[in-house]
């Protein structure tokens, strides 16, 4: 599995940790003041709220996927990153400085993927030192909740490096669309702003006008509306690929040091749950889900009390929420840039 990190602890920033961290993954967060690292913290938390209170999450979901997560200024942070998102302004300047620190800190193999939205991948790779390495990945906001991503390689991108990128964006349950190259508005914007331009000769040639193309547009999307039912079973069925998935790595790494009766009721929830996904109907799925994310809260919170009870002390004076690393108050990445 690549280690993850993501530049930028804007708004982008904050959802592709989200999502990086809602599938049992660890990621670091760099940002460059310590108003933005709160922020982005604040984002995090509030992202996992709002799935919480759409019943696409748990509390246990939450405080698990905080755990894996780490926000600092400091781009040493990124020591031993093999794959780095880049989601700072759309500044060429400011997307450079960052590159620079990715090449100084990360993995020397490690893959710079830009969320840029609108400059070239070409003019981008020439400010690295590893074009080979470098590619976009554009995602679309909500970044964890909207599955596309818009992967643009360039003329020097390396196989490896497109290999490596959409095996990690499906992992992350993401649905991936390659370009070769660059254009304008890569596919999708590019799409929009055909119909915005198909849609202004309509109605200044008096073939229409815009409150019927408006209607058009709007009905025609009705399909996706009617089958709103079955996208909420596929986001039911994710849901629970993931709990399976952060259970049984839960159970790996703490297994041992859970009591007996609590390991034993989450086997058996988990084999429930995984019999549900097979088999069973949607309800029998949620229903399965909601009984082992109780269970859930009960094995981290074991866990945790146990990691405590051996670590035999509190945190020190420099560490932050969770035992985390405070950043130094003067921590800031060399050179100034804004997060998006």
């Amino acid at each position: 599995m690549e280690k993850i990190a993501v530049f930028g602890a804007g708004t982008i920033g904050s959802c592709e940790a989200t999502l990086i961290i809602g599938h049992g993954i660890p990621c670091t967060v760099i940002g460059h003041s310590e108003k933005g690292l709160v922020r982005c913290r604040k984002a995090i938390e509030q992202n996992w709220d709002d799935l919480i209170a759409q019943n696409l999450a748990t509390e246990g979901n939450k405080a698990a996927a905080i755990q894996l997560l780490t926000i600092t200024n400091s781009p040493e942070a990124l020591k031993g990153a093999t794959f780095v998102f880049e989601a700072v302004a759309e500044d060429t300047a400011a997307k450079k400085a960052v590159y620079t620190s990715i090449e100084q800190y990360a993995a020397p193999d490690a893959v710079i993927a830009s969320c840029t939205s609108s400059i070239d991948a070409g003019i981008l790779a020439e400010l690295t030192v590893r074009p080979e390495q470098f590619l976009i990945a554009h995602p679309f906001q909500p970044v964890h909740m909207l599955p596309l991503v818009e992967v643009v390689r360039h003329e020097h991108t390396s196989e490896q490096t497109v290999v490596r990128t959409t095996k990690l964006l499906e992992t992350l349950h993401r649905q991936v669309v390659l370009l070769n190259r660059s254009v304008p508005g890569f596919l999708v914007n590019r799409f929009a702003q055909a119909l915005f331009r198909e849609s202004i000769y309509l109605i200044e040639q008096g073939v229409t006008t815009a409150a019927d193309i408006d209607k058009a547009v709007k009905e025609a999307e009705q399909f996706a509306a009617d089958d709103k039912k079955k996208r909420e079973e596929v986001d039911i069925r994710n849901g629970a690929d993931q709990m399976v998935f952060q259970t049984e790595k839960m159970l790996k790494e703490n297994g041992d040091k859970m009591p007996a009766d609590v390991k034993s009721e989450a086997e058996a929830k988990l084999a429930d749950l995984k019999t549900a996904v097979q088999s069973g109907s949607i309800d029998d799925i949620k229903a399965k889900q909601d009984a082992l994310s109780h269970v859930f809260e009960k094995m981290y919170q074991a866990a945790a009390a146990a990691q405590q009870q051996a670590a035999g002390a509190q945190p020190g004076p420099d560490a932050g929420a969770n035992g985390q690393q405070k950043p130094n108050d003067d921590g800031v990445v060399d050179a100034d840039f804004k997060e998006v």
